[in-house]
């Protein structure tokens, strides 16, 4: 489509406005742009600059039959410096309306960015919210590791899934692991299905033939961590240790399969306190859809997701995830053995303490087996943003852990396994605070080989 230049000045005023949005009036010179993106090393574009929300309040209105979305993001937040404009990221999707402190804003898109442009410029400390209107058929996205993000129609429904840029597909917001909130998620469907998210159920409304309900996270949430999961579901309350509320929302489909594992949940919540301290957040549980929804579990807060029945050590992998990932969550993509790594070592310690090999059998095994992916890359330096999930991540980042065991012995280690959960509860954390932490927890004994041979080092160590 071609656009002839020969416009008069007026013309070209107007064209601009409807191209950039709405709205009278232009905002003030202070302040400058947030900036689009935070300069992750793998995803630098996602997140944003200038600002930290504090809370997401989520309308969504999905009909399963036609895929269409639509939503109502009222963002909360902070600014962090003097702004005369900021960026949201949203993938997709049309934009319908931006006010800012209840006046029409300026906009406009560009990829995954929308930049907003407030008609008074925000000044440092300023608590502000934008409200963002937005409609269409929401992308499902491809990781750089090929698996499926973003949301994904299901056989009845529906389920947002958002590790690591995902979210972007469904909400507006500052999509960054590093800035956290709370949520209200308010979601509307056709009458007989359900909507189930973290948190907990707030309340629940039918009228018209359809039905809204309402979840609520009060402690903050990566954005990466948010789920909705749309369609017909066995939703079950039970609860755990010290009246810990556990939701679970199984597909009809895998009911049985799930039931044996699922009743599992307090014990295994209970065990997880004892080595790595409280319980972080108000509730927990589990959603489980059909094994071929999304081919991967994925530890949303509160209730980790799974494709499928999960057997026993995906459960504890999961949700010790609850302490490493989602209270503690990484400061960046790069930092990811500390999600993956932890929740693969509780996994070990689970075994260890429950009638099966010990942690330092299972690390002996991979360290002698012919298992070359393990020594690809180290864990704390993923070469592209293809390989945040691979195995020395996992496995590799399990090994780490492991090694320092051997160094300060069991009963420094577990006050370290605890510690480090505390210290950054609902908070975000990078490997250079973790190794910090260990030799503060530890200070007579040198960790520097086990940084330098397998936290960072090429190849499989000369020495296990």
């Amino acid at each position: 489509m071609s656009r002839s230049v020969r416009l008069v000045p007026v013309i070209a005023v107007l064209l601009a406005l409807a191209l950039t949005g709405t709205a009278c009036g232009g905002g003030s010179g202070r302040g400058v742009p947030g900036g689009a993106g935070l300069g992750d090393p793998y995803f630098p574009k996602a997140g944003n600059g200038g600002y930290d929300v504090g809370h997401y309040d989520l309308t969504l209105d999905y009909t399963p039959a036609g895929r269409r979305l639509t939503g109502t993001a009222v963002v909360t937040a902070r600014a962090t410096r003097d702004l005369s404009a900021f960026d949201l990221d949203l993938a997709g999707l049309r934009v319908d309306s931006v006010r800012v402190r209840g006046e029409d804003a300026r906009w406009e898109r560009a990829g995954r960015e929308l930049t907003v442009r407030p008609r008074t410029a925000l000044t440092a400390g300023d608590t502000f919210r934008t409200t963002v209107r937005y409609s269409g058929t929401p992308r499902t996205l491809t990781d750089p590791d090929g698996s499926a993000e973003g949301w994904l129609p299901t056989a009845d429904g529906a389920l947002a899934l958002g590790e690591p840029v995902g979210s972007a597909a469904w909400f507006p917001g500052n999509h960054h692991p590093s800035d956290k909130a709370a949520y209200d998620l308010t979601v509307t469907v056709p009458e007989g299905l359900q909507a189930v998210s973290n948190g907990e159920p707030a309340k629940q409304r039918t009228r018209g033939g359809r039905t809204a309900y309402h979840w609520h996270t009060a402690e903050p949430m990566a954005s990466y961590l948010a789920t909705v999961a749309i369609g017909h579901f066995d939703i079950t309350r039970t609860t755990g240790p010290h009246g810990l509320p556990v939701v679970t929302a199984v597909d009809p489909a895998e009911a049985a399969a799930s039931a044996g594992v699922l009743a599992k949940i307090p014990g295994i919540i209970g065990w997880e306190e004892d080595a790595f301290g409280p319980y972080p957040f108000s509730s927990t549980g589990a959603i489980v859809d059909r094994r071929d929804d999304a081919g991967y579990a994925l530890e949303t807060q509160n209730r980790p997701v799974f494709p499928g029945a999960p057997d026993t050590s995906t459960l504890v992998h999961e949700l010790a995830h609850q302490w490493y990932g989602d209270s503690v969550t990484p400061g960046s993509w790069r930092d990811m053995w500390l999600n993956e790594g932890f929740a693969t070592y509780a996994q070990w310690l689970y075994d260890e303490d429950h009638g099966g090999p010990t942690a330092q059998q299972t690390f002996t095994r991979l360290y002698e087996g012919d298992h070359p992916e393990i020594w690809a890359f180290p864990p704390a330096e993923p070469p592209s943003a293809a390989h945040i999930s691979g195995s020395p991540v996992y496995q590799r980042g399990a090994m780490v852990l492991q090694k320092i065991r051997q160094r300060t012995g069991d009963d420094t280690f577990r006050a370290l396994l605890r510690g480090w959960a505390t210290a950054h509860r609902h908070a975000t954390a990078t490997t250079a605070d973790f190794t910090a932490y260990v030799r503060r927890t530890a200070p007579d004994e040198d960790f520097t080989e086990i940084w330098k041979d397998w936290l960072y080092g090429d190849g499989r160590p000369a020495r296990p």
